[in-house]
């Protein structure tokens, strides 16, 4: 494929070396380091609304969103307003505030299947107290997760498949102990004989399955909706707790998220991302039964110096309240299936092998000849026509995260005029790939 032209990234690049004396890689997440998709990193500036600029003052169409928190775009006056007011009075006291019973309370009013919270300062964080508490609550030390969904660097779900349906885990990162990833199993998503062969061997041990409802973090492998009902109800014949990870999810297809999407009520939810309005935050929610087992109430032990902290609670009521007005999501939906569905008429019109998949405002390029994709090991994970394409829109003013694998999301403040723009260049880049 032939670029025929390239923006000035020097500043970045100079950045990019220096960094790299302080952090291994040069970066605090790895997937920012540019390794999957070659070259130097960009050094973001600034953000307003869906455009972002880098160091050297280059202009970007952004579709990553900081990893999907910024449903209504960079810096918006809103979530502005309400963090710097906040701010003003003090960034964190260690001690509860006001702040953190108003966002619990215009969460627990719109969803129905949780009747408490508790605040945390990530995802990670989120998914790792969840599996506590269902450990807790059930007595039972085993976990069972899906091939294809992350919830985070715990160490117990930085876990890969073992040789069978009901073999344990083995480690996917150095430093986590084997005996640890002997407490998972990993499963094949959309598989429901595999599920229910393990139930049916190890449901005396197993405390709760985890799963991303709509997994988001390894492609976008939609399940079908027929597995997860399954699902729901397997875990309830068989006394195992379902664990919805909806840190992506959350707030992103539905208010409520995969659960109100699907129609399906986990025992526990994980949320984070859009829930803090750009700012770090996580949380768990279960009914009150099980949220009675957590401390100070309950036996499970949990705490954070910043959980609740009252900016990041600002800023997350001040983004739901946007989130929560008339319309809101049908109308992202609406923006994105015509962003999608542009892109994948001229694909079938050209014959090529790509499609954008979407749910709701997350979509995702799959180079794997249009096929169902649904579970990880049905990608392509040749990725070379997506770092193509990525290299091809940085240098003509388009942001996607630098991983074939991640998905790209719309904002609200998405213009129709920017999503025309940026499916131009798209369809530009796959004519030049495949040409």
């Amino acid at each position: 494929m032939k670029i025929d032209h390239s923006i000035n990234r020097s500043t970045s690049e100079k950045l990019f070396e220096e960094s790299q004396t302080y952090f291994p890689g040069g970066v605090n997440s790895p997937v920012r380091a540019f390794k999957s998709v070659g070259g130097t990193p960009l050094f973001i500036a600034k953000g307003n609304g869906a455009e972002i600029w880098d160091e050297d003052g280059n202009q970007f169409i952004d579709f990553c969103g900081s990893w999907g928190p910024l449903i209504n775009g960079h810096n918006h006056p809103h979530i502005f307003q309400s963090v710097v007011d906040t701010l003003q009075n003090g960034a964190s006291f260690g001690a509860p505030t006001r702040k953190e019973s108003e966002l619990a309370k215009f969460i627990l009013d719109r969803i129905p299947f949780i009747d408490k919270l508790r605040f945390l300062s990530s995802g990670t964080e989120a998914v790792m107290s969840a599996i506590r508490l269902a450990r807790g609550y059930t007595n039972k030390t085993k976990i069972v997760k899906f091939d294809g969904c992350y919830h985070g660097h715990v160490d117990a779900l930085l876990v890969k498949a073992g040789s069978g349906l009901v073999t344990f885990g083995t480690s996917s990162s150095a430093g986590v102990p084997e005996a640890f990833a002997n407490e998972t199993i990993v499963l094949p998503l959309n598989d429901l004989d595999a599920l229910k062969t393990c139930f049916e061997a190890l449901s005396n041990e197993i405390a709760c399955v985890i799963i991303e409802p709509i997994p988001a973090n390894n492609g976008l492998l939609l399940q079908d909706l027929s597995f997860l009902t399954s699902l729901r109800t397997l875990c309830t014949e068989f006394g195992i707790l379902l664990i919805f990870d909806e840190v992506i999810s959350g707030f992103r297809v539905a208010f409520g998220g995969a659960a109100e999407h699907y129609k399906i009520t986990p025992d526990i939810v994980t949320y984070g991302k859009i829930m803090g309005g750009g700012l770090p935050v996580g949380a768990y929610g279960a009914k009150r039964e099980i949220m009675s087992f957590v401390s100070p109430d309950g036996p499970v032990y949990q705490a954070g110096t910043l959980s609740g902290n009252p900016v990041a609670m600002a800023a997350g009521l001040a983004q739901l309240s946007l989130c929560a007005q008339e319309n809101f999501y049908e109308e992202l939906e609406k923006k994105t299936s015509t962003f999608v569905e542009d892109i994948n008429t001229f694909a079938n019109t050209h014959a090529l092998p790509v499609e954008l998949v979407s749910i709701g405002s997350i979509f995702w390029f799959s180079f794997n000849g249009k096929k169902r994709i649904a579970a990880a090991d049905q990608i392509d994970a040749d990725m070379t026509s997506f770092n193509k394409l990525h290299h091809f829109l940085l240098n003509r003013g388009v942001y996607f995260g630098p991983s074939g694998y991640e998905v790209g999301f719309i904002s609200s403040v998405h213009t129709l005029e920017q999503l025309a723009f940026a499916a131009g260049k798209i369809k530009e880049g796959l004519k030049a790939i495949y040409q």
